[in-house]
């Protein structure tokens, strides 16, 4: 039995054809207004966007002398919020303070509760597992950003030397502010790569790190209060490697305001004691007011008023000025010094560079702290390191100068690879015979730097003992010992400086506290450990090298 198939009725079909043709007509009007737009020129392009921007900076890498990687930029998710998106301000506010204790409230609300606002940061810089905390509390006008933030492989290590960065990325203190002062920064959304060359630094990472060893064992061994060290080619003025300690955590900035935390090698000046003791008589030979040969009778003590100079230990007999350095004897340094005139003395300590404030890379050196009247006395106890403060990258600076024979460097902490030829301060004579006399001080038996000696590697050094001024006078008992070295000496390459702030006396230092029982022997540990890591081999090895190649 068929079945009958219902035949749509006419209305329905021009229902159908009406509801087509509109379609077809809407598509051809989108078309025609397409095309129009596509012949209108339009010279310029508006948008609108409901998020403001928030700019941050990427850096450049930077790099150890030896292509290690020092400072670079890692992607880290930000949190912020979009105002006008938040649904319940109390549940936000509430749950972001649980998960971020240290966030403000009351800074909080006022920023998320005002909805003309489109954008707030909330937290800059978060860890994975902080942004995921986030994330999962599932909050509306909550969102991240991906944006640099400065990470720093070697922690600490280089801290006073690099400095540090803001919240932006921004230089604000030590080498990474000269970085944007001096070679760039580029403005960036989100986390692109720095199109800037990577720094070279003149530091050497493996030196760095052996200095600061032998500073930090120091600082347990004598229980001084503090420690400053440094490494600088003296051809090139390059700092292989500065240390001050306590150290600072570039990634901790806060730290950089905190007592004791100041760069003690270029933001401190200090009385340095007998190692200026190489300066006078650098003075005296340069300017033929002395010779090496020339005795002095340092048997009485020298007066001024209620003022007397005498020697810690004294000789009992003439000196020659050999005998005056090995001794390290302030009489005699008063001797030479008074002999050559506190006019000379002041202008070859100007030249020097020593009376006047500098700068490197990371940030200004502080100026010399002068007398006010440069008179006899001052001039005595300016030659053996007393009544002028200086910092000790001032002092190794002019000290360097005058061993690679007398030519002004000035020191870096970025890689300059080559010699730079500066201006002549002393001749190579006189440069000749404080090598001579550096040398002598380690090798003699009556030297006050024997024991910095170090088998094959031809050390060469000065003590300097310098009570610290405090109030009502010097302090005895309160003193800064350091030690200035080169090696190796018959053609220095490098010179060391280490300093202890405040060390105590000892059995091992039969209960003294001057430098040739601390600072010196510092020094040779230290040398014994960088010298194979600066290619400068013992004068053993060296000799059999010059064998086999013969």
């Amino acid at each position: 039995m068929s079945r009958a198939v219902p035949v749509p009725s006419i209305g329905l079909y021009l229902r159908g054809l009406i509801v087509g043709v509109a379609v077809a007509g809407l598509f051809a009007a989108v078309g025609v207004q397409l095309v129009r737009l596509s012949l209108v020129a339009r010279t310029e392009i508006r948008v609108a966007s409901a998020e403001p921007i928030g700019r941050v900076f990427s850096r450049p890498d930077i790099l150890d002398r030896g292509g290690r990687l020092v400072a670079t930029d890692v992607a880290v998710p930000s949190l912020y919020a979009d105002p006008a998106m938040i649904i319940d301000l109390d549940e936000v506010i509430e749950k972001l303070m649980r998960t971020f204790p240290d966030l403000d409230a009351a800074e909080l609300r006022k920023s998320l509760g005002d909805h003309t606002r489109r954008f707030a940061w909330i937290k800059r810089g978060l860890a994975p597992r902080q942004a995921q905390r986030v994330h999962d509390l599932g909050l509306p006008g909550l969102a991240f950003r991906q944006e640099p933030k400065r990470v720093y492989p070697a922690g600490a290590l280089l801290g006073h030397l690099i400095g540090y960065v803001n919240v932006d990325n921004k230089g604000a203190g030590g080498l990474e502010r000269y970085i944007d002062d001096n070679l760039g920064i580029e403005s960036v959304l989100g986390a692109a790569p720095s199109r800037i060359p990577p720094v070279a630094l003149s530091i050497d990472l493996g030196v760095q790190q052996g200095l600061a060893a032998e500073l930090k064992e120091a600082l347990t061994r004598y229980q001084a209060s503090g420690a400053a060290g440094l490494v600088m080619d003296v051809t090139t003025g390059e700092l292989v490697a500065a240390v001050s300690l306590p150290e600072l955590d570039p990634e901790k900035p806060v730290e950089a305001q905190a007592d004791g935390r100041e760069n003690r090698l270029s933001t401190g000046v200090y009385e340095l004691g007998s190692i200026f003791k190489i300066l006078t008589v650098a003075m005296a030979l340069d300017g033929k007011t002395t010779t090496l040969d020339k005795i002095y009778d340092v048997r009485q003590p020298m007066t001024f008023g209620q003022h007397t100079i005498n020697d810690l230990h004294p000789a009992g007999r003439p000196l020659s000025v050999r005998d005056v350095f090995i001794h390290s004897s302030n009489v005699g340094a008063g001797m030479i010094a008074l002999e050559a005139g506190s006019a000379r003395q002041m202008g070859f300590l100007s030249r020097l560079g020593l009376l006047s404030g500098a700068r490197t890379e990371a940030g200004p050196v502080a100026a010399p702290i002068v007398p006010k009247r440069w008179g006899e006395l001052e001039t005595v106890t300016i030659a053996y390191g007393h009544g002028l403060a200086t910092t000790p990258v001032h002092f190794s600076a002019a000290v360097a100068a005058l061993l690679n024979g007398g030519s002004r460097v000035t020191p870096t902490v970025l890689a300059r690879r080559t010699g730079i030829v500066g201006e002549r301060l002393v001749s190579a004579e006189t440069s000749a015979g404080i090598r001579e006399l550096l040398r002598l001080n380690v090798t003699s038996p009556h030297g006050t730097g024997r024991r910095a000696d170090v088998a094959g590697y031809r050390v060469g050094g000065k003590t300097g003992t310098a009570e610290i001024p405090g109030k009502g006078g010097y302090q005895r008992k309160a003193v800064i010992s350091s030690f200035v070295a080169a090696f190796p000496m018959d053609a220095p390459r490098f010179l060391t400086f280490v300093s202890l702030f405040e060390p105590r006396a000892s059995e091992e230092t039969k209960g003294q506290i001057t430098a040739g029982l601390n600072a010196a022997p510092v020094t040779g540990r230290l040398i014994a450990r960088i010298a194979p890591l600066l290619d400068v081999l013992p004068e053993r090895a060296t000799q059999e090298a010059a064998s086999r190649a013969n």
